[in-house]
């Protein structure tokens, strides 16, 4: 009997999300599982084919696969061979295997789990400071009814009889030989009679798992922490991928981080800026006290000695520059405005105003140049 198309069991079309698959399928299996239709065989029966289509668009390799050549891009029933992807891969590595990472263990084709990436994102006193995480990731693991095997319990894969069990064959054309994957079993080495109900002789299956991550001191956006052998599962016994956790700092509501420096905006009171004073400006360990000089102008940078980040990979402490904003005063009652223009009328004729009168300077200078010609 021909196998229906998947999209179409799961009633979704081709362009459909991972979430719209995940969504499907949850739907049908609420609607068919076997607990819910006693003595039903078609609704059992409906149940393992969206099952098996879930299985297949939920995987983007394997959904690769189907899109591009439908059922016959993928293993043929439900036993025990690898998808295209694998049966490729099989084939690179018995050329290419001290390149790729495959190798062979027993005459099969052993190959490492693919690695993963992990997007982490922390605050910034997070960041600077050292942070113990949670995170979930899903993950290629192996099937924990089957041992990994694929086959279903009770049952043994049993050896296969094409190539003898070595999981590669000889081909030969004239002067040239050639050794590739057994056709038969995709390079395994034995043929899954039985395959294991929840795998479908994959071995491995998708989980979510829960892993602890530590983020040392001083890290910034696009470090990278190793978890060695957290990745995807082997095939065929092959070692674990890693899982690289990528780091990406938010953005901070007061300071900016570049390297191992941070920089900050302080508002000053006119008066302060003008007269001189002490204000408190925060930083990521405390407070600590500024002195402002008199006749501080708006933009002026102060820099703080070792108030900013000491990096991950060691090396000095960074400092903190604080920028002077000078801020004009608001919502004046009329006795302030009548003290400011009393102030403002001593001022005739004198130098107070240094970078107004090196600007109108400028200004002069450029209309009595002309225009360019």
């Amino acid at each position: 009997m021909a196998k229906r198309d998947y999209y179409e069991v799961l009633e979704l079309g081709r362009s459909a999300a991972e979430a719209d698959i995940k969504k499907a399928y949850r739907r049908l299996a609420m609607k068919l599982h076997p607990d819910r239709n006693p003595d039903n065989a078609d609704a059992e029966e409906a149940f393992k084919e969206a099952k098996e289509a879930y299985e297949v668009l939920s995987d983007p390799q394997k959904r690769a696969a189907y899109d591009q050549f439908g059922h016959a891009g993928l293993e043929s029933g439900r036993g025990g061979g690898m998808d295209p992807s694998e049966a490729f891969g099989d084939l690179f590595g018995e050329v290419f295997g001290d390149i790729f990472g495959g190798a062979r263990r027993g005459g099969k084709q052993v190959l490492r789990g693919a690695d993963l990436r992990y997007e982490l994102e922390l605050s910034l006193e997070q960041a600077v400071f050292g942070y113990s995480a949670e995170i979930s990731v899903a993950t290629l693991a192996e099937c924990e009814s089957c041992t990994g095997s694929g086959a279903a319990k009770g049952s043994t894969p049993t050896r296969c009889t094409t190539c003898a069990g070595q999981g590669q064959v000889r081909m030969q054309q004239g002067f040239f030989a050639v050794q590739q994957p057994c056709p038969r079993c995709k390079g395994r080495g034995v043929m899954i009679e039985k395959p294991c109900d929840s795998c479908y002789g994959q071995g491995r299956l998708r989980r979510a798992r829960t892993l602890s991550v530590k983020v040392p001191a001083g890290v910034d956006t696009g470090d990278r922490i190793r978890l060695s052998g957290e990745g995807e599962a082997g095939r065929n016994g092959g070692p674990a991928g890693d899982l690289y956790v990528e780091v990406a700092v938010q953005k901070h509501e007061i300071f900016e981080r570049e390297g191992a420096d941070l920089s900050c905006e302080v508002p000053v009171a006119f008066t302060t800026a003008a007269l001189g004073g002490d204000i408190e400006v925060p930083t990521l360990k405390g407070h600590a006290n500024l002195k402002v000089p008199a006749e501080t102008q708006s933009g002026r940078v102060f820099r703080l000695r070792e108030q900013g980040v000491r990096p991950v990979r060691g090396g000095a402490v960074g400092d903190l520059y604080c920028r002077v904003v000078v801020e004009t005063p608001v919502s004046l009652s009329a006795a302030q405005k009548d003290l400011l223009k009393q102030f403002a009328s001593t001022l005739d004729g004198q130098r107070h105003t240094p970078r107004q009168e090196s600007w109108l300077a400028g200004v002069k200078r450029f209309f009595e140049s002309g225009p360019v010609k």
